[in-house]
């Protein structure tokens, strides 16, 4: 069945032709593959089509109808991986940030499923073929750990624990700004983006989300923090935080590669700059994550240092602080 949906273009939008306003806001979209969509009536806007070249302004409503992409088998690839834990059934491994978790339109290669395929080729096979073995994910620019099955009665097993929220995991993230308080918690509801496709909202219509924060450390203008999830949405950390005016350092697509704290001065600028650039990407980690073995019944529970990255930023904000 093809994919349907709609984006309303958001009020403030400068003009933009249509082939590059959905190339930017349309999940996996390449232009070729956006006009090629326009060109066969796929895209409609404000009900009737248009060409590439039609310029978006704030208040039109896109219809995009894709066609669903056929299904690929993942292939083996030797890439190095950093196995905390590994046994007949399960594996536990810390995901490097920048590398996707599985196979998916534009990331065919490179991701954690063809380096498992590559060092064991006893995955799991309830998922499609280009998810073999994959439980739960972490976003791309996400680092840390992922439990693995190896068998189909482990997988059901932990997707079991996961959909009962008995699979216990801690995040930790440098975010923008000081809290009022040590700890709360964050519930809303959780959506896809009605103006920009590959991001995630808070909405009424969309599914409940709930996330628990710890103040671990405060820095002038940012924070180091723990996070647990009662609920495993979708970038759910970094729009929750985002939601508070609190978002992860680093992360270009929810407002965390701008000054949204601080004094704003030229040393809090040049400081920001080189932060920046030692955390291309959002300041998230996956630190631990517990679960019942399913084949043993034995409770495992695994941490991850920070990594390096995230580490450098703490290091100089705790040799520059005040």
């Amino acid at each position: 069945m093809p994919h349907e949906f709609d984006i309303l273009v958001p009020p403030g939008k400068k003009k933009e032709r249509l082939d590059v306003f959905l190339t930017n806001h349309v999940e996996n979209a390449t232009r070729t593959k956006v006009q090629r969509a326009i060109k066969d009536g796929k895209v409609l806007v404000n009900g009737r089509t248009v060409r590439s070249s039609h310029q978006v302004v704030p208040g039109e409503t896109i219809h995009i109808i894709l066609p669903q992409q056929a299904p690929q088998k993942a292939v083996p690839e030797n890439i190095p991986l950093e196995i905390i834990y590994e046994d007949d059934s399960l594996l536990v491994v810390n995901k490097r940030a920048g590398m996707v978790t599985h196979p998916a339109y534009g990331n065919y290669s490179g991701t954690l499923v063809n380096a498992l395929l590559f060092h064991c080729n006893n995955l799991s096979t309830l998922n499609e073929a280009m998810r073999p073995g994959i439980v739960h994910r972490l976003d791309k620019d996400t680092s840390g750990l992922l439990v693995i099955a190896k068998t189909d009665h482990v997988h059901a097993q932990l997707a079991k624990q996961f959909a009962q929220r008995t699979i216990s995991r801690e995040y930790r993230a440098i975010v923008w700004g000081q809290f009022t308080q040590q700890s709360g918690v964050i519930e809303t509801y959780l959506g896809r983006s009605k103006s920009d496709r590959k991001k995630m909202a808070v909405v009424k219509e969309g599914k409940k989300a709930i996330t628990e924060y710890l103040v671990i450390r405060r820095f002038p203008y940012l924070s180091l923090i723990r996070l647990n999830l009662h609920t495993g949405r979708t970038h759910q950390i970094r729009v929750h935080l985002a939601h508070i005016n609190h978002p992860v350092f680093g992360d270009p697509t929810y407002n965390g590669r701008r000054i949204v704290w601080g004094p704003g001065t030229s040393g809090q600028k040049a400081q920001v700059q080189h932060l920046l650039k030692l955390m291309p990407h959002q300041a998230l980690h996956a630190k631990t994550i517990g679960f019942v073995h399913p084949k043993t019944n034995e409770i495992m529970k695994f941490d991850s240092n920070l990594p390096a990255d995230m580490a450098n930023v703490l290091e100089f904000l705790s040799s520059h602080q005040a």
